[in-house]
């Protein structure tokens, strides 16, 4: 089974931050970016989301736009792709609102199944060790359109094993400073190039890009002698 396709969607102040310098929930976004956000979710099978962006916000996103819907349920898609939630300790408050939504949850975690009690209020639990083999292993769960929704960590872990193959950034028109940048100020990458697949005005003076990983070509196998 081939990695699945996946793709990290964020929006972004003009210099690179999620929230402002005191830290917290940022609301960058406007309808135009709420949309594209939308559009991403319609196409993927699940979303990854990092268990302390989970905490910090209480919710995941979920589709509400009634023609994106109606094209999920005209390919015979749940209204809602699948959150999978993804968590060193699979301890998350029962009582986040996320809890309520009515989509189906997955939780990602070190923490053997077979060995820990059932997460409260998942659906399905998986093992995460490696992330290639996490990866296959949603791939082979039928979750193969990924959306990644954050945090800075797990994106910054899963550009480290070049494992992300879109970005699909929202740049809004806000200067936030601080150290709140969209990447770990300490991720070292190796050098690695983008090709530039959308570019999109979506009003509100937002802009939309989006990007896809050039792969290097396979190297070439010599002649027989």
């Amino acid at each position: 089974m081939p990695a699945p396709e996946l793709r990290l969607v964020l929006a972004v102040s003009l210099d690179g931050r999620l929230a402002p310098a005191q830290g917290g929930a940022a609301q960058l976004g406007g309808t135009g970016d709420r949309r594209v956000l939308e559009e991403a979710l319609a196409w993927s099978d699940a979303c990854l989301i990092g268990a302390r962006t989970l905490r910090l916000h209480g919710t995941t996103c979920l589709i509400h736009a009634p023609d994106l819907l109606e094209r999920r349920r005209c390919s015979q898609l749940p209204d809602q792709p699948v959150a999978v939630v993804v968590s060193r300790s699979g301890d998350l408050d029962p009582a986040l609102p996320f809890f309520r939504q009515p989509l189906p949850r997955w939780l990602l975690s070190p923490l053997d199944p077979a060995d820990a009690s059932p997460a409260a209020g998942f659906d399905r639990q998986l093992t995460l060790q490696h992330w290639p083999e996490a990866l296959a292993a949603l791939a082979d769960a039928g979750l193969r359109r990924l959306v990644l929704l954050g945090g800075a960590e797990l994106a910054g872990q899963l550009l480290h094993e070049q494992l992300v193959d879109e970005l699909q950034l929202t740049l809004c028109p806000q200067l936030l400073g601080g150290a709140h940048s969209w990447l770990p100020a300490a991720l070292s990458l190796e050098p690695n190039r983008w090709t530039l697949q959308e570019q999109r005005a979506l009003g509100g003076d937002e802009l939309l890009l989006r990007y896809r990983r050039l792969r290097e070509p396979a190297p070439a196998l010599a002649p027989p002698p």
